[in-house]
């Protein structure tokens, strides 16, 4: 993945090589509670994802001396890996015991937990599915409100549930690394709001070329390398 706007030669989403390569790797794993009689709504899904990733990224646990803060920067400085998982039942249960914020939308539930090394999960993460976070929209998904910071997805790119949760996780992090002091104190008072949308396929070229912050996948899973996922549209970046 990377930010059109940041230095070329080390870009932590740079799908090349370089130096942050050489770094350990680190991911920050995200697990959806998907019951099988009552699973998400997609959309809800993908925005309660992105936002758990703000509320990890801004906890105190994750800043200065925090518990957590040792592990957000070694996750930062190395490839900017999110991986998303679904639990149910007991699974959701153990993972809900693990040091960790679950956040919730209408109908989702999302838990977030500090980076782990790559191979270094614990054994009640690293034993959920990857597979299986396909999820739908039962109702129609209302325009975003213009005002609201939206996330674009490629309306070209047909990806799982979870690999666009971890999308618009990554551009909701561009994102807030984007935005001035004050603009981020606003947004986290208000608690994050967001939307996240697919592009009119005609308005797609225009935002990837915008300036806006721009996510292009290392092409890790499901789509190529270098593929742009999503664009972050904030009224205060524009």
């Amino acid at each position: 993945m990377s930010n059109d706007q940041t230095p070329a030669a080390d870009s932590p989403f740079r799908p090349d090589p370089g130096a942050r390569d050489e770094a350990p790797q680190f991911v920050l794993p995200l697990v959806a509670r998907i019951e099988r009689a009552a699973p998400p709504a997609r959309t809800d899904a993908l925005e309660t994802a992105a936002r758990a990733v703000l509320v990890m990224l801004t906890d105190e646990r994750s800043v200065g001396d925090g518990e957590w803060a040792r592990a957000m920067r070694d996750w930062q400085d190395a490839r900017i890996r999110k991986v998303v998982r679904r639990a149910r039942g007991a699974e959701w249960r153990r993972a809900e015991a693990l040091p960790g914020i679950t956040v919730t939308g209408k109908s989702a539930e999302v838990r977030v937990f500090p980076p782990v090394p790559l191979d270094g999960w614990p054994k009640d993460l690293a034993r959920l599915q990857v597979s299986g976070t396909d999820l739908d929209d039962p109702d129609p998904v209302p325009p975003a409100d213009p005002v609201t910071p939206v996330l674009w997805l490629n309306p070209g790119l047909d990806m799982s549930a979870g690999k666009a949760m971890a999308q618009a996780g990554h551009g909701a992090q561009l994102a807030w690394w984007e935005l001035s002091d004050e603009a981020r104190t606003a947004w986290r008072t208000a608690g994050f709001p967001l939307a996240v949308r697919t592009a009119d396929p005609s308005h797609w070229p225009d935002l990837v070329n915008s300036g806006l912050p721009t996510v292009r996948d290392a092409g890790y899973t499901e789509i190529a390398p270098g593929s742009c996922t999503v664009v972050a549209d904030l009224p205060a970046l524009r």
